[in-house]
């Protein structure tokens, strides 16, 4: 069966639990008339949940609207059982350009407080792409600029295509990579990259940028869609418990010493090795049949 694009205020309204595409009622008529800045489809039985930015006139820059949309929609995705990957795309001809200016102050005395945009928004929606359970795709076309670069280098695989590219451009207006690019950046492309994607402002192209290894993969423009697509459908095959215990290591393992990651390690290999999915596992490998898990 197939999803509907939907807005998320109809999404975390939902009212019918067996409609098979996962549709509700919108809590407003003003929701409804409202184009939606994120779009939010989910496609009964696959487990996949996509989630596209929806601003394409804007080449899908930030607005506070679109912070509040999008991270209600991973909290959606987040807290559906029928959920397994979560995928973050963009409508148009980018995935993301970072900050819309326009939606910010620059008049005298009444100057957006941009410490305060960065706590308020941009933090918040890192943090919660971090901490999400369910392993969260990237699919990168066109440019990923400022915050978009950011947000890209936070989800947990992403892919780009060929002709996509990777902009930290903030030095260009004078200030320097938020959103946790200067951490991303650091400890994804080492130090020296680091500096001269922050200090010089040039773009990255998207095969250098997977050399780099600030990103999974880099294909061809007319490869992207079926790529994301096998991707997503083989993540959300895989046993949940498995990725999320996955996801959360490889994150400690950033901060932790070798000892610490050797007992959470044992620590995770034991919950895992009493779980349902385990012995589906190892049942399906010794009779040679595929494993079907269910996130127990």
């Amino acid at each position: 069966m197939t999803g509907a694009h939907t807005s998320i205020a109809t999404a975390a309204a939902q009212s019918v639990p067996d409609d098979p595409r996962g549709r509700g009622t919108p809590s407003s008529s003003h929701a409804q008339a409202e184009r939606p800045t994120v779009e939010f489809d989910r496609h009964s039985g696959s487990g996949i949940a996509r989630i596209t930015l929806n601003r394409p006139e804007k080449l899908n820059s930030f607005t506070r609207r679109m912070h509040e949309d999008l991270r209600e929609a991973l909290s959606v995705a987040r807290d559906d059982p029928g959920v397994r990957v979560i995928v973050i795309a963009g409508r148009g001809r980018g995935f993301c350009a970072g900050q819309d200016l326009s939606d910010l102050s620059f008049e005298p005395g009444r100057m957006s407080d941009l410490g305060e945009l960065v706590e308020n928004c941009f933090n918040p929606l890192i943090r919660q792409i971090k901490a999400c359970p369910k392993p969260i795709l990237g699919k990168v076309h066109g440019v990923a600029a400022g915050a978009g670069a950011s947000l890209a280098m936070a989800c947990d695989l992403t892919v780009a295509a060929r002709s996509a590219s990777f902009l930290q451009a903030f030095v260009n207006i004078g200030l320097l990579p938020d959103s946790g690019g200067t951490w991303f950046l650091q400890r994804l492309a080492g130090s020296q990259r680091a500096m001269a994607l922050a200090m010089l402002g040039e773009k990255l192209p998207a095969p250098v940028a997977a050399q780099w290894g600030l990103i999974w993969q880099c294909v061809d423009d007319e490869e992207l869609d079926g790529c994301v697509e096998r991707t997503a459908e083989r993540l959300a095959a895989l046993p949940s418990l498995a990725l999320k215990a996955c996801k959360y290591a490889i994150q400690q393992a950033s901060s932790n010493t070798l000892s610490d990651q050797l007992d959470l390690e044992r620590d995770a290999q034991q919950f895992l090795g009493h779980s349902h999915d385990y012995l589906e596992g190892v049942n399906a490998f010794l009779h040679k049949r595929k494993a079907q898990f269910e996130g127990r």
